[in-house]
C-alpha cells in the first residue's frame, strides 16, 4: 500500500490567505556591531510578519553604542542584541544572506543549500566617525546610514529577488 501525502489545508474562502513561511535572512557584516545589527533590527520591526531576520559577523566586535542609540531614537530597541559570528547561529538554513559591507562580501563563507547571497553595501559609521570629537556630528552619520538601511529593508523581499536576478544575468 502506498503512502499518500496528506492534503494541504485549503483556505475557507478566496479572501482568506494561508500563512506564508517567513524568509530567513542573514545580514552579514565584518564585526556584527553596527550595520548588520541595524538591518536585523529594522527587519524585525518593519517586516517581522514576512522575515525571520538574523545578523552575524565574520568576526565579533561587540555592539556599537552609537548604533544602539540611533536605533532607539527611531523606535527600534536593539539593546538585547549581541555581537556574534556565523558559527554561533547554529544550523540555520537561510534563504538569503545579505552582505552589508564590502569586507563581508569579499570574505563571505560558502553556505550550504540553496541560499542566495546578495551584496548591498552601506557606509561604515565607525570608520567614517573615527577621530571626530563632536558627538552630534558622529550621530548624524550613524543616522544617515540607519535611514539608508531602513529604506533598503522596506523593499525586502522584492529587492532581494531583483538583486539575485541581476547577479545571475551577469
Amino acid at each position: 500500500m502506498q503512502n499518500t501525502p496528506a492534503p494541504l489545508p485549503l483556505a475557507r474562502n478566496q479572501n482568506e490567505k494561508m500563512p506564508m513561511r517567513k524568509l530567513k535572512v542573514l545580514f552579514l557584516c565584518t564585526g556584527n556591531s553596527c550595520r548588520s545589527q541595524m538591518a536585523e533590527g529594522w527587519a524585525r520591526h518593519l517586516k517581522g510578519d514576512a522575515i525571520e531576520p538574523y545578523s552575524a559577523g565574520i568576526e565579533k566586535h561587540g555592539m556599537d553604542p552609537h548604533a544602539v542609540e540611533v536605533m532607539a531614537e527611531a523606535g527600534v530597541d536593539i539593546t538585547g542584541h549581541r555581537s556574534k559570528t556565523i558559527a554561533e547561529l547554529g544550523p540555520v538554513e537561510f534563504d538569503y544572506v545579505v552582505t552589508v559591507c564590502d569586507n563581508a562580501n569579499e570574505h563571505c563563507p560558502v553556505f550550504p543549500g540553496k541560499v542566495k547571497v546578495v551584496h548591498v553595501g552601506f557606509d561604515d559609521p565607525p570608520k567614517l566617525t573615527a577621530g571626530l570629537p563632536d558627538n552630534d556630528t558622529k550621530l548624524a552619520i550613524y543616522r544617515r546610514v540607519r535611514d539608508q538601511i531602513r529604506s533598503f529593508v522596506m523593499t525586502i523581499p522584492e529587492s532581494l529577488i531583483q538583486h539575485q536576478k541581476r547577479r545571475n544575468s551577469r
